[in-house]
C-alpha cells in the first residue's frame, strides 16, 4: 500500500483513572526523525510509545503531543495532618529565607503535592491502546493521500509512455530520411566537381557510399537501449505502485517505496538525458524534453511517499 507521510491523526480516550489525548502530525522526511512530547507524569510510558511508533512507520518527520486528565477519584486522597504539619514547618523555614513563597493549593495538598504519581499499571494500558488508535487514523489518511499521489504519478507514467512510442515510431523514418539527405549530398558534390561526375562513379559504389554513411548515422541515433530500458523502468514503477495490471505481488517489495521511486527516476531521467544526447531530430530532442519534465513531475509526488 502506497502511504504519504503529510497527514494528521488525532484520539481522546475516557477511561477510570482518568482520560488521555493523542495528536500526530507528519510531514516528508529523509529519514524517521520523531518528536514525541510526553508530560512529566507519563514519562514511564514514552519507551512503550515510541515503540509502537517505530513498529508502524519508517519515514517521515512526526510530531506527537500527549496530554492527559488524572480523574478527581484518582488522585485525591484525605489529608493527611501529620503530614500538612511537615509540609507548614518547610513553608516556614522556606520563607525566612525567600519570603514570598506561595502557599500550595488545596488540590494539591490533596494530591500529595507530588508530580510522577500516576499508577502506571493503570495508565500504561491507557496510553498504548490511545497510540494504537491514533496511528490507526494516521495511518489511514496516511493511504488516502498515498492513493491520491500514486493515481497522479501512474498518470504521468502513462503519457511517459505515449512519449517513448513515438519516439520509437518515428526512428524508422529518421534513417531512411538521413539516407536521402546523404544520397543528395553525394549527387551534389559530384556535380559541384564535375557535370559529369556521376560517370565516375559506378551505381554499386554509390549506393555502398550512401548505405556506409546511412549505417554510421543509424548507429549514432540508435536509442532501442534507451527505449528497451524506460519501457522496463515504467514497467518496475507500476508494480512499486500497486497498478492491477503490473506483473509481480506488491508482498515482494520490502522496505521504503519512496526511496525505491526516488531512485526509480533517477534511472529513468539518465535514460532520457542519453535519448536527448543521441537526437538527429527537432521531435526527439522535444520529446526529450518532455520526458524530463514529466519524470520531475513524479520525482517531486514521491517526496511525500513513505
Amino acid at each position: 500500500m502506497i502511504r504519504s507521510m503529510t497527514a494528521f491523526g488525532a484520539v481522546r480516550l475516557e477511561s477510570e483513572p482518568g482520560s488521555i489525548s493523542i495528536e500526530i502530525r507528519g510531514v516528508n522526511n529523509r529519514y524517521l526523525d520523531v518528536n514525541l512530547r510526553v508530560p512529566e507524569d507519563l514519562r514511564f510510558a514514552e519507551s512503550r510509545l515510541r515503540e509502537i511508533l517505530n513498529r508502524r512507520t519508517q519515514r517521515g518527520k512526526i510530531e506527537i503531543r500527549i496530554a492527559y486528565a488524572a480523574a478527581t477519584g484518582a488522585v485525591s486522597r484525605g489529608i493527611d495532618l501529620g503530614t500538612l504539619h511537615a509540609l507548614a514547618e518547610q513553608l516556614r523555614a522556606a520563607r525566612a529565607i525567600i519570603p514570598d513563597v506561595p502557599a500550595p493549593t488545596l488540590a494539591e495538598l490533596l494530591g500529595g503535592g507530588e508530580r510522577g504519581a500516576l499508577d502506571p499499571e493503570a495508565w500504561m494500558p491507557l496510553c498504548e491502546r490511545a497510540m494504537e488508535q491514533a496511528l490507526d487514523e494516521f495511518t489511514a489518511a496516511r493511504e488516502r493521500e498515498g492513493g491520491r499521489l500514486a493515481q497522479a504519478m501512474l498518470e504521468t507514467a502513462h503519457e511517459v509512455g505515449g512519449i517513448v512510442d513515438r519516439v520509437e515510431a518515428e526512428l524508422p523514418g529518421l534513417v531512411e530520411g538521413q539516407q536521402a539527405r546523404v544520397a543528395q549530398r553525394l549527387r551534389e558534390a559530384l556535380e559541384a566537381v564535375s557535370p559529369e561526375g556521376f560517370a565516375q562513379i559506378s551505381g554499386a559504389e554509390l549506393s555502398a557510399r550512401i548505405a556506409q554513411e546511412a549505417g554510421l548515422f543509424g548507429l549514432r541515433v540508435d536509442v532501442a537501449e534507451e527505449i528497451a530500458r524506460l519501457r522496463s523502468h515504467l514497467a518496475e514503477l507500476r508494480h512499486i505502485l500497486g497498478d492491477p495490471g503490473a506483473p509481480g505481488t506488491q508482498a515482494s517489495l520490502k522496505g521504503s517505496r519512496g526511496k525505491r521511486l526516488d531512485f526509480l527516476f533517477q534511472e529513468m531521467n539518465r535514460e532520457a538525458n542519453t535519448l536527448g544526447s543521441k537526437s538527429a531530430a527537432l521531435s526527439v530532442t522535444q520529446a526529450a524534453i518532455d520526458l524530463k519534465l514529466l519524470i520531475e513531475q513524479m520525482r517531486e509526488q514521491a517526496q511525500n511517499i513513505e
